[in-house]
């Protein structure tokens, strides 16, 4: 899936809440523990708040005590993409929609099996559609 979000700041601005607009748009992260989703088992597929894409499957997610949503894996390999992140003074895997570009989180190599992968997403960036 190719990215097919242009819209400006300001768009994005009417649709988002602010918090929602510093995680997305502004790479932002929200607080640990603080989020919707951190906690939640409830069944369904999680989609990108800010266009709908399904990213993340009910059935991959675990409890990771970071205190946000993690997954072992993506439910749709091309709605998630990833990109170097060298801010805070560290090196991470970002990862985003492949559709609107949306900052979710990060992935890292520390996950259970079977892919040990652990993503690391914030809340605000989700939208859970139960099953």
């Amino acid at each position: 899936m190719s990215e097919i979000s242009d819209k400006s700041d300001d768009e994005w601005r009417k649709e988002l809440t602010p918090e929602q607009f510093h995680v997305c748009r502004e790479h932002g992260t929200e607080a640990p523990f603080t989020g919707q989703y951190y906690a939640t088992k409830e069944p369904g597929r999680y989609l990108c708040a800010c266009c709908g894409a399904e990213l993340f499957d009910s059935d991959t997610k675990f409890d990771s005590g970071t205190g946000w949503p993690s997954f072992w894996d993506v439910a749709e390999q091309e709605n998630v993409g990833t990109s170097t992140d060298s801010s805070h003074g560290m090196t991470r895997t970002e990862v985003h929609c492949a559709r609107c570009g949306a900052h979710l989180g990060h992935v890292f190599p520390d996950g259970p099996a079977p892919t040990g992968l652990r993503y690391c997403i914030n809340s605000l960036s989700l939208d859970l559609k139960k099953r």
